[in-house]
């Protein structure tokens, strides 16, 4: 598929060739006035196709010109070798939902609430994914847990998303690594380590009577070398939020984690910068978009972040979202071959119009 807005040429000085269909179309009418003029003549001789009047009447006297000179503008387009960015299905085979159910999520600043319009979405993304799509769910509060592990199936997907439980707490970088986790099984990613050191659990005893040491050294995956970010076109990850983090490890450092294993995170932030304020338990307590926290952690992993204003916002986003998981962006790629069979086909078509109606090719 190609994308038009990508569309440029080798030989733009040759788009001049396209004065040609001007006077192409010119000399057609002239053509035309020139047999009108013989038809009031010879009013035995029209063909009834070019005598009817109404639409077949126009198809039959003007359609096959039309599409003749279609023709000869790709045909001419093609001379200038156009170019552009080929939009080709991907190797996308596994995604998580990691999905916040925070107490935060029951603002109502995206309605009916930010959690409902969230799973409503998460709804709509699973209807429109492909057959072969491998699809996640992790809910994220106070820790991060796998609600639905990579699989085909939508009722189990349904299911899963519907079960989601508001919880206290707001663990995104678990989050972000328990989904990692469970898209790269084989990675050698020790979750309970790292979060054992984002706890403060990590610490080594020293030698008797002295202190404690710091934090164990992480978790080596095993893999040699690190990937390059983006680099890993099977997997990604869909993070829903509002971004405020209150726990577990550093959602950055987890970023940085799955860049490492070249797997992209997509953001979508759920609520206003502005916020709303919530009452819970004697306590108010003012929820805000983190726009900043978002968008930083898909630039560390070359994904991209949305904003969701809104519920229809929200399932607009997850539908586009949808669409790049299933379709990628290619190199930028000649595409003189496609200008000019386009362009004999139409030229093709306009001939076997026109004997079709009139018994002649011209």
């Amino acid at each position: 598929m190609i994308d038009p807005r990508t569309l440029s040429f080798l030989w733009p000085v040759l788009l001049w060739l396209l004065a040609i269909v001007p006077v192409a179309a010119l000399a057609m009418l002239l053509l035309r006035w020139a047999r009108s003029r013989a038809h009031t003549r010879y009013p035995g001789m029209v063909p009834p196709s070019l005598g009817s009047s109404g639409l077949w009447g126009f198809i039959g006297r003007y359609g096959p010109g039309l599409i003749a000179l279609a023709g000869l503008a790709l045909l001419l387009v093609a001379i200038a070798r156009p170019r552009a960015m080929l939009v080709m299905p991907t190797a996308v085979e596994s995604v998580i939902l990691a999905i916040d159910t925070s107490g935060s999520m029951r603002a109502a600043d995206v309605k009916p609430s930010r959690i409902e319009a969230a799973q409503a979405a998460a709804r709509s993304f699973v209807d429109g994914m492909p057959s072969r799509l491998r699809t996640g769910v992790v809910s994220i509060s106070g820790t991060a847990a796998v609600a639905q592990s990579p699989t085909t199936e939508r009722d189990e997907l349904y299911r899963a998303i519907d079960s989601l439980q508001l919880q206290r707490g707001s663990a995104i970088g678990s989050g972000i690594l328990v989904s990692l986790a469970e898209l790269l099984p084989g990675a050698g990613i020790d979750v309970q380590k790292i979060l054992n050191e984002a706890s403060g659990e990590g610490q080594r005893p020293g030698p008797a009577g002295s202190p404690l040491r710091g934090p164990a050294e992480p978790a080596k995956p095993a893999t040699t070398s690190a990937a390059e970010p983006g680099s890993n076109r099977s997997a990604a990850i869909v993070l829903l939020t509002d971004g405020q983090g209150n726990t577990g490890p550093d959602a950055i450092k987890m970023a940085e984690l799955a860049a490492q294993h070249g797997v992209r995170i997509f953001t979508v932030g759920v609520g206003t910068p502005e916020g709303i304020t919530l009452n819970a338990q004697g306590m108010a307590m003012r929820v805000r978009l983190d726009e900043e926290a978002l968008k930083k952690i898909a630039d560390v992993t070359l994904g991209d972040y949305f904003r969701a204003n809104d519920a229809t916002d929200l399932r607009r986003i997850y539908k586009e979202l949808s669409s790049r998981l299933t379709l990628e962006r290619r190199q930028l790629t000649e595409v003189t071959a496609f200008f000019a069979l386009a362009g004999c086909i139409l030229i093709i078509a306009a001939a076997a119009v026109s004997l079709a109606r009139t018994g002649r090719i011209a």
